[in-house]
Formats: C-alpha cells, structure tokens, sequence
C-alpha cells in the first residue's frame, strides 16, 4: 500500500539556529574553502557542496527531497513552473529527429509546446487517445523516445492506465512520463511503472495560488543529467525555483494529505448531486465515468477520486452565464487553474485547453458547454450544493 503522506511526515529538517523549519539559502552564489571543492563540485562529485543557486541551492533539495518521497522516487529537481518542469524533460531526452507518443488531452501548455514549438527543433510529436493502448503501441517508431501522459486528464478526466502503458514503454524502451498535477497522493505513478513523475507544484501541492513552481521526480541518473553544467536541460534553460518560494511551498506540502481528502470529499458530494439532478458530469468516483474501475485498480483509496470534476451545460454562453452568477454568490471564482482552497471554475475550451484547434477539441469531445470545476475546501459542502443549485435553476440549466 503506497502511503505517500508517512514519506513526507518522516522527514525532518533543522533550521541553522534549530528552527522547526530549515533556514532559507538567500544566496545565489556559494563559497568554498579549497578550489579543489569548486573543480570537484562543477564536475558533481562534491555532495553537500552548493556551487550556484541555478543549479540547486539548500531550500530546493529539501522541497525536492520532500517531492522525491512523495513520489516514491530516487530524488527530485524543482523548477520555477510547471511548464520549466515539464520543457526541460522533454528537451533533455528528446533532439532533432525524435518522435514523441503523447495523450491528446494534456495542459494546453504542454500541447502548444509539442505542436507548435518542438517542431522547431525538429522534435514531432503523434497525439493519440490515451485511453486506447493499441493506438498507442501503433504510434510508437523507431525515433520515438518516451509515452507522454496525464495520470487524470486535463480537462476531460480521462484516466492513463499507466501500469500498461509502463509495459508498452519498457517493451520498446522508451521512457513513460506521467503529470501528475490532478492527482498529488492519489495515485503514485512511479508505484505503477512511470519512469519519470511531473508536477506543476502551482496546483494542489502548494494550494494557495500565490506562486508557480514545477518539479520532476526521476532516478538520481536522470535528475543528474538535467542538473549537468556541460548539458542539463534543466541547468542551462535555467528555470531555477527561488529559495523563498521552495520554502513557502514545502510548508503547504505538509498540509497535502489533508487538503487532497476535502477536495476529494467535497468533489464527490457534488458530482453526485449534480448527477441525480440530471446534469452531465465526468468525475472519476462516478461509477458512469468509463474509467470508474480503473481509477479504483490505481488509487490510494485514503485520498478519494480528487477535486476536479466537469458539467456540460450546452454552450459557451450558458457556461459564461452560470460561471457569472456562480461568482457573484461569492461560491468561487472565475478563472483558471486548480489546486485553491476557494472553487475555481472556467470553460477550458475557451481558457486552459484554448491552444488547442477547435476542431481538435472537438475530436477529443471537448464542448464550448463543459465548465471545469476545482472544487474548494468548503467545511458545508451541503450549503454550497444547494447554492449552486439555485445558480443553475436561475440559468435554466436546471428546472
């Protein structure tokens, strides 16, 4: 049984004065005693020895040794957003004449990365329904280097099977990346076969959305390869994570557990409410969500089915007209992103999944109609149903 919460709970760091926190390194540069140190250090063989803040600095290893136990992997390397996360492992393994097998419902980030900039680079991506494993096995060629996925999908909720899509990978041996980005201590890719775990820390992990941060979780060879002087995606694109800013969210993370079982409480309260009042709603703890049992083959069941869910309510304007009136009852807010103690709520195809094509879209089955929930931290999830209710009721979505 994965418990990721006992990972994080275990460890314990000292602030330089025995603070219950670890001081914070407001420093970007660091000085060494013998030059030998330096040398040794630029070439990686100088371990506790900090050479400049691009690389890593203290306050990052601690938040990325906390991601890494999280993740059940070797170690981790933080960055200062999820798409610096994201790009940097992408450019590490992939160059010119490479060939990516990607999901086609991703972050649109990450879409307009693989569709319209890597091909610069002469890196091609195949975007396939993740969900078909033979369409995924039939995309893979000789140049392909990794399978790339979302754990659950953004914005459709569609569930990766990643122990199998692990076994297609290993097979042709390449590598799985997974985003795990909606599902932090709900599912544990690497447990499943993942090779490499991405966050964007924007999200759940820190859960304030005041800062965004990204991470990769990986093998210590990996992580040691994107931190490389002479050829590290992640040291020489630079997309270091302040000091500041990685201790501000390593404070959250300790409160992760608990947030991610709200949200998931919260989220299921309503999806099923929303459903028995005849709405469309996708939500992995439904059980007429398509991958109801595979989520239920993966998850540690302690954390629920997570906190994102979608309605359809038929258009753009009847989803703007709710999303409004939602907002002016002071229920949430109108705008993007997940992970906040507040419910945020946007219509992705017009906002986070905006890059991707319209007629892309809705060859994914991504509607003008579909609102995106993240469902927040309310302590009376009951009162929030019902104003809900009566928003929906007020815009002829519901009788």
């Amino acid at each position: 049984m994965s418990k990721p919460a006992n990972k994080i709970q275990d460890l314990q760091y000292f602030g330089e004065f025995g603070g219950v926190n670890p001081s914070i390194s407001d420093s970007a540069t660091y000085t060494f005693l013998h030059a030998k140190t330096m040398l040794d250090t630029f070439e990686g063989h100088a371990e506790g020895c900090y050479l400049y803040s691009r690389h890593t600095s203290p306050s990052n290893l601690y938040l990325s040794e906390a991601l890494a136990a999280m993740e059940f992997t070797e170690t981790a390397n933080v960055a200062a957003s999820g798409m610096g996360a994201i790009t940097s492992v992408l450019l590490q393994v992939c160059g010119a004449g490479d060939h990516i097998v990607s999901s086609r419902t991703i972050y649109g980030g990450t879409y307009a990365f693989l569709k319209n900039f890597a091909p610069k680079l002469q890196i091609t991506t195949s975007f396939v329904d993740i969900t078909s494993l033979e369409k995924v096995e039939a995309a893979i060629t000789p140049t392909t280097k990794m399978i790339y996925c979302e754990a659950v999908s953004n914005p459709l909720l569609e569930i990766a099977n990643i122990a199998e899509l692990s076994k297609i990978a290993k097979k042709h041996q390449i590598l799985l990346v997974v985003d795990n980005t909606f599902s932090p201590m709900i599912i544990s890719p690497k447990k499943l076969g993942a090779d490499v775990t991405i966050h964007s820390l924007t999200k759940f992990i820190n859960g304030t959305n005041d800062t965004v941060g990204g991470v990769v979780c990986g093998s210590q060879e990996f992580i040691d390869s994107l931190r490389n002087v002479n050829d590290g995606a992640a040291m020489l694109l630079g997309p270091v994570m302040d000091s500041l800013r990685a201790a501000s969210i390593l404070k959250n993370l300790r409160t992760l557990h608990i947030r991610m079982k709200k949200h998931s409480e919260n989220a299921l309260y309503l999806a099923t409410h929303f459903e028995k009042d005849g709405l469309r709603v996708v939500y992995p703890g439904l059980k007429s969500h398509k991958d109801h049992e595979l989520f239920k083959s993966m998850y540690n069941a302690e954390y629920g089915f997570g906190g994102l869910l979608t309605i359809d309510v038929g258009t753009l304007e009847k989803a703007n007209e709710l999303m409004e009136l939602m907002q002016h009852e002071n229920l949430g807010y109108l705008a993007v992103s997940l992970g906040f103690y507040k419910t945020l709520f946007s219509a992705p195809g017009a906002s986070t999944s905006s890059e991707i094509p319209e007629e892309e879209q809705e060859e994914m089955g991504l509607s003008d109609g579909i609102i995106r929930f993240s469902i927040g931290l309310d302590n009376d999830i009951e009162r929030t149903y019902v104003a809900m209710k009566k928003c929906m009721q007020q815009t002829g979505i519901l009788k």
